[in-house]
This record gives structure tokens, sequence and C-alpha cells, in this order.
């Protein structure tokens, strides 16, 4: 099951569960929130000032760690396939991809300022999911932000999936951190992300305690991978997605939902949410939810991956935690002195 919006948000909003947090450097009790909502599809002002009020309203229910869906800030064009075929692009797809770009933000930026200051002025530790844009590359990226309004920093979605891969570039391991806080290590993977085990596996051996995982996939067995890592990892996972209905997004002919004869129902929901949070026990904290539901300590002493239950004298990971780039520039001299 799915946690259940609370009062009055109905398919968009806040989702809460107060849960303890037991671990080595967390606070006893946390009260964790994720967002259920929809981008204002190509206008990034108006999701700032919607993704402000969301967090406003999970502000007042007490939440202390929000956690916003996989390219919130941005947008996830679902159904748009950018006019590609094999060996061709449309002019259409090219001033698709021109507006979408124009929808990203740059990191830093000033959208980030502004992110910063919202998670300061409602004091909460604030994941959001976000198109970055680096020059003409586009990342799906979520942001870390401190309740004194401080950007932590990103990580990058090293893979994506199918035909994102036309539209967003590839993270590297320079962005794959997990950050210590007074409520937990948090990190994040970003929805097919949690399907590569050596990613999670290089999450769990940095500590990582409240897993936080946006996506776009709202199908039922999402639910299952997001138990198994709360299982495997011994850590809460936190899932956010966006509940979109055809017109969340641009009426065609500006927006078209590739591969359909006729246009859809405006009514008609093309993702469906099914945010979670999963306790280290696999449980589903419906919030509020005040039941000691199994700790991350508990949870380390029968499986804990990269301590006692693992062999790196069979299997271990190497990871490349440094930028890596498409030109290196060296000096002449740098290149007499190799040579």
């Amino acid at each position: 099951m799915s946690l259940v919006p609370s009062s009055g948000a109905g398919d968009n909003g806040p989702i809460f569960a107060e849960v303890e947090m037991a671990g080595e450097s967390s606070a006893s009790t946390v009260r964790a929130t994720v967002v259920q909502a929809s981008t204002v599809f190509y206008d990034t002002p108006a999701t700032l000032v919607k993704a402000e009020s969301l967090l406003a309203e999970a502000a007042s229910q007490g939440a202390q760690l929000v956690v916003f869906p996989e390219a919130f800030i941005g947008g996830y064009p679902r159904g748009s396939n950018f006019g590609v075929t094999i060996g061709n692009r449309t002019s259409k797809g090219k001033e698709d991809f021109q507006k979408y770009h124009a929808s990203a933000i740059d990191v830093p930026g000033p959208e980030v300022d502004r992110l910063a200051a919202m998670a300061g002025k409602y004091k909460v530790h604030l994941v959001m999911g976000v198109i970055e844009r680096d020059g003409y590359t586009l990342y799906c990226s979520v942001l870390f932000f401190d309740p004194q309004g401080r950007y932590m920093g990103k990580h990058r979605k090293i893979m994506p999936t199918a035909l994102e891969r036309i539209i967003w570039g590839f993270g590297d391991g320079s962005t794959i951190p997990v950050f210590e806080t007074p409520i937990g290590k948090i990190g994040a993977a970003i929805c097919w992300e949690n399907k590569m085990p050596l990613l999670r596996m290089a999450m769990y051996a940095k500590g990582v305690e409240i897993f936080c995982a946006p996506t776009a996939d709202s199908r039922e067995v999402w639910q299952a991978s997001m138990t198994h890592i709360a299982l495997e990892g011994g850590c809460f996972v936190l899932s956010a997605n966006q509940f979109c209905r055809r017109k969340d997004y641009p009426p065609p002919p500006e927006y078209v939902f590739s591969g359909l004869e006729d246009d859809l129902n405006p009514e008609s929901v093309v993702c469906a949410g099914g945010s979670v949070i999963i306790s280290p026990s696999g449980a589903v904290l419906a919030g509020p939810n005040y039941d000691d539901l199994g700790d991350i300590v508990q949870a380390k002493f029968d499986f804990d991956v990269t301590g006692h239950y693992s062999r790196p004298e069979i299997l271990s990971l190497t990871v490349r935690d440094h930028p890596t780039n498409a030109v290196t520039f060296t000096s002449d001299s740098e290149r007499t002195e190799r040579s």
C-alpha cells in the first residue's frame, strides 16, 4: 500500500509519517514527509511558487525532512519523444527541447538560492528533484538543503532510462553523496537507478540511513523495489512521485503524448503517484504513525551488506568518485616531462 495523503491534500500534496530513527547519527524521532504533486510544466517560476506552498504545508505539520519527486523543478516530460526516431529528429522535437532546456535550472543559480531560502525559512531538510542545466547538457538531479538555508550538494542520475538518454546526460561518481545530518545520514538514488545493485552498495558503504528515492515510476511493483532496498540496506526509504493528469501538461499541439492516435482526456491520470515511506524492517509507514517499527541498529544486527554480511575477499566494489570530463587539457611542459 501507499501512504494516504494528509487530510485535504487530495492527489497532490504532502504525505506524512512520524518514525523512529534510532540510528548512529540520527535524532530519536523524525517527522518525514514525501510530496506527491505535479510540476507546472514549462513554467519554472510557477513551480517554485507551488513548491513553497507545499513546503509550507509540510512545515505546518511539523515536518523535519521533506522529499519532492524526480524532476519536480523542470518537469518530467512523460509521453514525449522529442521528435526522435533512429536517424532523424523533427523540427518540432528540437523546439520542444529548447523549451525544456529553458525550464531547467543552473546549479548553482538563482533557483537554487531560492530553494535554499525556503529550506531555511521553514527549518526543514529539503531533498528536491530538479532538471539541472550545465551549458547545453541537462541532468536529472537531486539537490539537498539543510534547515539553516544552505545548499549541501547534489546527486546527478548516473543512468537515465530508455528515451531519457536523448535529453539527459549521465552523472558520474563524483555526485553520489551521503550527507551526515542531525536527523541521520541522507542520500538519494533516482527512479530506476535504484535497480543498480552497485550504486546501492556504494551508498550502503557510506552509511546511508535515510535513502531518498524520487521517482517517475507509479507501477505497483515499484513498492517491492523500495521494500527490498529498505531491508537490504537496513535504512528508511522515502520515495516521492508526481501525481499528474493530462491537464497538468500543455494542451496539444504544444505538448503531444506520442504513440496515441487521439489525445488523452484532460482528466486522464498519466502518473498515479504511489509515494511511500518504508521502515528498515520493510513495513510501510502510513502517516502519521507513532509505532516503533524497527530501527536502523536492529536492522543491521541481522544484515549488514557492507559489514559482517559481505565477502570482500571474493566480491568487492571500486567507485571512481572523481569528476570525469570529455576534454582534458595539459600543458606542453607536462607532456614533455611525461614523455
